[in-house]
């Protein structure tokens, strides 16, 4: 999988083959609906039914978190699934019914002692782009809305909830050099992640 630079200000190649600005990523946080879904919203006459979530990107997450890169999710709704899929997934942030994205990322940020060059943020709506100026590094999916992609870092291959998020964690996780050694590990013998 590959991703492209939609704005050149986030860095380039230092030499190695690895963007310096993703070198620095310490937290990505992840909006919900079009990012680890496919947006879709199953409503029944009790509330939501159920969301789908895609077994690569829950692999990518438990990689993400073993190999000491936190994980965040912020979102404007709220669900019991929600929590759900971050405790089966080790998530140990989710912050739900969220109205203002950039003061609940700035807030992470703070409580985890980390500058905005160390933070990323995917999201895939209008109401993500608050969270895109809190952070240092922005993805979006290759099926979010014309106005996030052009504000977007990069842009994945892959749309929401169809392995956009193992794309943007693969990236960060080469460019810390951590990629290899993680696909050596899987070669040995199983790690016990959770998809």
């Amino acid at each position: 999988m590959s991703l492209f630079t939609m704005n050149v200000n986030v860095g380039m190649d230092d030499g190695t083959g690895a963007n310096p600005a993703l070198q620095r990523i310490c937290l990505l946080a992840l909006d919900v609906d079009g990012v680890l879904t496919d947006g879709s919203i199953n409503m029944g006459a009790q509330g939501e039914l159920f969301k789908s979530f895609y077994a690569q990107d829950g692999l990518g997450i438990s990689v993400a978190l073993r190999s000491g890169l936190e994980i965040a999710i912020i979102t404007g709704r709220k669900s019991e699934i929600i929590h759900r899929r971050a405790q089966e997934l080790g998530i140990q942030m989710v912050q739900e019914g969220v109205k203002d994205k950039y003061l609940a990322l700035e807030q992470l940020q703070n409580q985890l002692g980390l500058s905005r060059g160390q933070v990323a943020y995917m999201g895939d709506d209008l109401n993500d782009l608050p969270a895109f100026r809190a952070a240092g590094v922005t993805f979006a999916p290759a099926d979010a809305v014309h106005d996030v992609r052009e504000a977007a870092s990069f842009v994945t291959e892959a749309a929401g909830g169809r392995g956009a998020v193992r794309e943007a964690i693969e990236m960060i996780l080469q460019a810390q050099h951590k990629w290899e050694q993680i696909v050596n590990s899987y070669l040995n013998a199983g790690q016990g992640d959770k998809q």
